[in-house]
C-alpha cells in the first residue's frame, strides 16, 4: 500500500506540473511575449510565522501521506481548472489588469547601481529596442556624497568582442547630478552592452546594461473595418512589411481603460498581402458592456526566423494604439471554443479523478 501511494503521488505531481506548463506563461510557444516581460517585473516577499505552541506532553504530529480520496480530489481540481482554461482559443484569451500592467511593451527598466553613503547611479533609456538608424537618448542620474568628476561617457559594446562600436559624452542637463547624451543606433541588428562610466571620488565607476538594435521591419498603417464572423470580432490590422516572411502579431483589446483580451496571430506577409486579422472570440466579449469605441493597444509584431538559428526581429505599433468603433456585438455568445485535443486531455484527467 505505501508503494502504491508513492506511485500515485508521483503520477499526480507529474500531471499537475505538465498541465501547469501547458497553461502557464512558461509555455513559450504560446505567450512568449508575456513570459519575458512578466519575469522582469514580478517579485515576492516572505514572512516567517512562528509555529503554534503544542500542549505539554502532546505527541509530535507527523505528516500523513495523502489518502486515495485526496489524490482524486487533486486530480478533479486540475481537471476543472484545465477545462475552464481550454474554453478560450489560444489566440484570444482573457486579460486581467494585473497581466496587462505586467506587460510594458518596448520598455526599458531603469537600472540603479548602489553607491557608498546610500547613493545611486541610475541609467534610463526611452525604450529597450531601437530601430536601426534611430537615435538613442541616454540619461544618467548620480545621487550621493561622492565627488563627481567630469565628463561622463556612454559607450556601446559588442557583447561578443567587447569592442566599442559607438560612444558619446554625457553633459549635465537641467539639474545637478543629471546628465544626457545621444548615441546612434546605426550598428547591425543585435544585442549590445551599454556602458556609462563616471569618476566618483577619483575612481572610475562603470554602469552596465543592455539594449537591442532591430532592423526596420515595415510600417503600421492603421485598422480596417471590424466585422463579426463565426462568433469572432475580426479586427484587420494593416502592416506593410519591408521583406516577405512569416510574422506574429500580438495586441491587447481594451474597453475604455479596462483590458479584456490578449490577441495574437501568425501569418505570411508579402507585397500582395499587408493585412493581419486579429480575432476576439465571443468568450471574451459576450459578457462585456461596450459603450462607444474599443481600443487596440501594445501592438507588437515579430518577424519569425526564416531558418533555425536566425534571430527574431521586433517592431512596435504607435504608443497610443488604435481606437475603433465595433459593429453590433449582440450576436457574439459565450460559447466555449472547440479544441478536440484539449477536450481529450480534460476528459483523460476527469477519468483519472473518477478512479478514486
Amino acid at each position: 500500500m505505501p508503494g502504491k501511494a508513492v506511485l500515485l503521488l508521483t503520477m499526480v505531481t507529474a500531471g499537475v506540473v505538465g498541465t501547469g506548463y501547458l497553461l502557464s506563461a512558461d509555455n513559450n510557444t504560446q505567450f512568449s511575449w508575456l513570459t519575458e516581460l512578466a519575469s522582469k517585473d514580478e517579485s515576492a516577499s516572505v514572512q516567517n510565522t512562528p509555529p503554534a505552541k503544542q500542549p505539554p506532553n502532546s505527541p509530535s504530529q507527523q505528516p500523513e501521506p495523502p489518502t486515495e480520496n485526496a489524490l482524486g480530489f487533486m486530480l478533479a481540481s486540475v481537471a476543472d481548472q484545465y477545462a475552464k482554461s481550454t474554453r478560450y482559443p489560444a489566440w484570444s484569451v482573457p486579460l486581467s489588469p494585473e497581466r496587462a500592467s505586467a506587460y510594458r511593451g518596448n520598455h526599458y527598466e531603469p537600472v540603479s547601481l548602489p553607491l557608498e553613503g546610500n547613493g545611486q547611479f541610475t541609467v534610463t533609456l526611452e525604450k529597450y529596442r531601437f530601430t536601426e538608424g534611430e537615435q538613442i537618448l541616454v540619461a544618467a542620474a548620480i545621487q550621493g556624497p561622492q565627488v563627481l568628476g567630469r565628463p561622463l561617457s556612454a559607450t556601446l559594446e559588442s557583447p561578443e568582442s567587447r569592442d566599442a562600436v559607438a560612444s558619446t559624452t554625457l553633459e549635465e542637463a537641467g539639474s545637478p547630478g543629471y546628465f544626457e547624451g545621444v548615441l546612434s543606433a546605426s550598428q547591425s541588428p543585435g544585442e549590445y552592452r551599454l556602458i556609462v562610466e563616471a569618476r566618483l571620488d577619483g575612481k572610475p565607476v562603470r554602469h552596465a546594461s543592455t539594449l537591442t538594435i532591430e532592423p526596420y521591419l515595415g510600417e503600421f498603417e492603421g485598422l480596417g473595418n471590424a466585422r463579426i464572423s463565426n462568433n469572432n470580432l475580426i479586427i484587420p490590422v494593416r502592416f506593410s512589411p519591408e521583406d516577405p516572411g512569416f510574422y506574429a502579431l500580438s495586441a491587447q483589446l481594451y474597453v475604455g481603460q479596462r483590458p479584456i483580451a490578449q490577441l495574437q496571430v501568425e501569418k505570411r506577409l508579402d507585397s500582395t498581402s499587408d493585412t493581419i486579422n486579429l480575432k476576439a472570440h465571443g468568450t471574451v466579449l459576450a459578457n462585456q458592456k461596450v459603450d462607444g469605441q474599443l481600443q487596440l493597444k501594445n501592438l507588437q509584431i515579430r518577424q519569425l526566423p526564416a531558418r533555425p538559428g536566425d534571430r527574431t526581429n521586433y517592431a512596435f505599433g504607435p504608443d497610443e494604439g488604435y481606437a475603433f468603433t465595433p459593429p453590433d456585438l449582440d450576436s457574439l455568445t459565450d460559447t466555449p471554443a472547440v479544441n478536440p485535443e484539449s477536450e481529450q486531455r480534460a476528459a483523460l484527467l476527469r477519468q483519472l479523478a473518477d478512479k478514486f
